[in-house]
């Protein structure tokens, strides 16, 4: 490090050089620019007998002055540039220098301390010579490309859905559609305000002004990102009257790492209460209390209530049961299976008064599809897998949450409005959203949701009965299973074709 802090200090030392040597010949052009001709062999105007009058001298040198003050004003321009830059180098220098003093003294973080803006500035455009932006890069096969989502002002075309985003929207979340705003915006600067390297040429409209592109011209764009690397945006832009499209394309280059905190945390003592609520369902409370045991845990409180059965109820009155202070809460039902090391990823995400826990639950299919080859499904411990055919992620379920007690009580518990099935989750978790609280929110592998056999209620309002039946369809099979369920007549005549001519070959 020494040695590269003495290059950089040779490199400073002559650019410093170049720069004064560069005022000095600005100066010196300036200088020459605004002294009087004294070329004696220039025609003076009148001499072979022109007749020139007053008015035409007095023209003459106000021509003259108003190019000199032009030129003067471009060179004090100039000058003025090149004391912002020496000004800039001058801080970058002794902003390095103060990094090399805070090193000397052993204060700083390693991974960052020595880098310059220069520095910064070079390896963010590193990051787009390893990207794929101007030229290929070799994949091992086909599912090895990244690849992009398209955009109009109004929507986005998405591959990657989930359960619950579609294929076409308007972007929900906040940051998406800032981002989008933000790039089509960069977009019409650098078409309205091109750079000198810019490949295009200077338009003018049918009045001959200047032609401006403004946000309704922009036509579409796709951007991809490389985790490791950045976003690429690329935008097309086209004026309803003409033919040609202007295509612009930006790169959001990712910084290197920075270390945000560097923390030790003990969960040895943290407590959970695991708070179930439950109407009848004795079959599977006894296979939830199957594995609960398991996992070692031998205190049990039973709480009755003798009214109709309201899961946002059932949950506040176990969260107020608790009389022993602060305690970490897990929100569960009796149909999800849990293994320990989930418990501690509830004790590691949730914090009173910081964080709270919203994990994403892997929902498990029907095994009398699933298994449907085998004589008799599995054991339950070994249908717990995350494969496609056998589950997924449930990302439109919020029942399953890990927060302190005191977070929940100061946040209003859930909504007693509520009646039935679902929705009461939902309003709970939106409180959170439009709170100060951060609300984690992951897929995680020990927590899995059992398949069993869901009832729509007729009570239910319309609204919950259409996401009752929703969540019954997706809790079935996959899309592949189903695919064979609805066609397994089809399957079923073409296996007897191909067994009736293999008999008949077999015969002849």
């Amino acid at each position: 490090m020494p040695r590269r802090g003495l290059i950089l200090q040779t490199r400073t030392h002559w650019l410093l050089l170049g720069l004064a040597l560069l005022c000095s010949l600005v100066l010196f052009l300036y200088l020459l620019e605004c002294a009087p001709q004294t070329d004696g062999n220039a025609p003076l105007p009148g001499v072979i007998g022109e007749n020139y009058g007053k008015e035409y001298y007095q023209a003459l040198l106000q021509e003259q002055e108003e190019h000199y003050q032009t030129r003067a004003t471009s060179l004090k321009r100039q000058i003025a540039q090149l004391k912002q830059e020496l000004q800039e180098m001058s801080e970058k220098m002794r902003s390095l220098q103060e990094r090399k003093n805070v090193g000397a003294n052993g204060i700083g973080y390693q991974g960052n301390k020595e880098q310059t803006p220069s520095d910064l500035l070079e390896f963010l455009h590193s990051q787009i010579d390893k990207a794929e932006v101007s030229i290929g890069a070799k994949l091992p096969s086909e599912y090895g490309v990244i690849p992009f989502e398209s955009f109009t002002l109004m929507k986005v075309f998405q591959l990657e859905m989930g359960l619950t985003r579609h294929p076409e929207e308007k972007p929900v979340r906040k940051d998406k559609r800032d981002e989008l705003v933000e790039v089509i915006e960069a977009g019409l600067e650098v078409i309205n305000n091109p750079d000198e390297d810019d490949e295009q040429e200077e338009e003018d409209s049918p009045l001959g002004e200047k032609m401006m592109f403004n946000e309704n011209d922009f036509i579409e764009g796709y951007y991809r990102t490389e985790r490791d690397k950045g976003t690429q945006y690329e935008l097309f832009f086209k004026k309803a009257d003409l033919m040609e499209y202007r295509h612009v394309t930006l790169f959001r280059p990712f910084g290197p790492l920075m270390k945000v905190k560097s923390e030790m945390i003990d969960i040895t003592r943290s407590i959970i209460n695991i708070i179930v609520p439950l109407a009848e369902r004795t079959e599977a409370f006894a296979q939830f209390m199957q594995n609960f045991s398991e996992s070692n845990f031998h205190n049990y409180t039973l709480i009755p209530l003798n009214e109709e059965f309201n899961r946002g109820q059932g949950l506040n009155v176990g969260a107020q049961a608790w009389d022993k202070g602060e305690v970490l809460m897990f929100f569960c039902d009796v149909d999800i299976y849990f293994s320990a090391e989930f418990l501690n990823s509830c004790r590691l995400n949730a914090e009173p008064g910081k964080k709270v826990f919203y994990p994403v639950v892997f929902s498990l299919y029907n095994p009398a599809i699933v298994y449907a080859s085998q004589d008799v499904p599995p054991p339950v411990e070994q249908q717990l897998v995350h494969k496609k055919d056998s589950g997924f992620w449930r990302d439109f379920g919020f029942g399953m949450t890990c927060q302190y007690r005191s977070d929940f009580l100061t946040i209003g518990g859930f909504d007693m409005e509520v009646k039935g099935w679902g929705g009461e989750d939902v309003h709970l978790y939106r409180k959170y959203l439009h709170g100060d609280l951060i609300v984690i929110r992951t897929p995680v592998p020990g927590l899995f949701h059992l398949w069993h056999e869901k009832r729509c209620a007729d009570e239910l309002t319309p609204e919950q009965y259409r996401m009752c039946i929703q969540s019954k369809a997706m809790n079935e099979a996959s899309h592949s299973h189903l695919g064979m369920l609805v066609f397994r007549e089809e399957i079923e005549t073409h296996l007897h074709k191909q067994a009736y001519r293999t008999n008949s070959e077999a015969v002849g």
